[in-house]
């Protein structure tokens, strides 16, 4: 493959760092062939896409991360699902609290959750 780069040729050409194309391709925004040594290698469409995530990314004033969860996003059905339900959701109390608890009740699984998080 004569026209195409290293990852640290493409790196000094678009001015993103090596590390940050293994991200890429890790994700899956930007995954460049690869040699028969397993070497990615970079051409004319790889540097197109990485020009061009570039420009999306400052047209729309998003982080990179915004993008890798859009993929993620649109990859993976369940999660997609579970997202729009959770924005379609609206609170409700659960039928065995009472409304005067449901501060204290609601409180409380925070508790647990941010315990659970932190012993994790």
């Amino acid at each position: 493959m004569t026209d195409a780069l290293t990852v640290h040729e493409a790196a000094a050409t678009t001015g993103w760092s090596a590390r940050m194309l293994r991200y890429l391709e890790r994700v899956g925004l930007v995954v460049p062939p690869r040699t028969q040594g397993g070497y990615r290698v970079y051409g004319a469409a790889e540097l197109q896409r990485l020009r061009t995530l570039r420009e999306l990314l400052a047209t729309h004033a998003i982080a990179l991360s915004d993008v890798a969860f859009a993929k993620r996003l649109r990859d993976d059905a369940q999660l997609s699902d579970s997202i729009a339900a959770w924005l379609e959701a609206r609170p409700s109390k659960p039928v065995a609290v009472p409304t005067a608890d449901w501060l204290a009740f609601e409180q409380e699984k925070c508790r647990r959750l941010l315990a659970a998080a932190a012993a994790a």
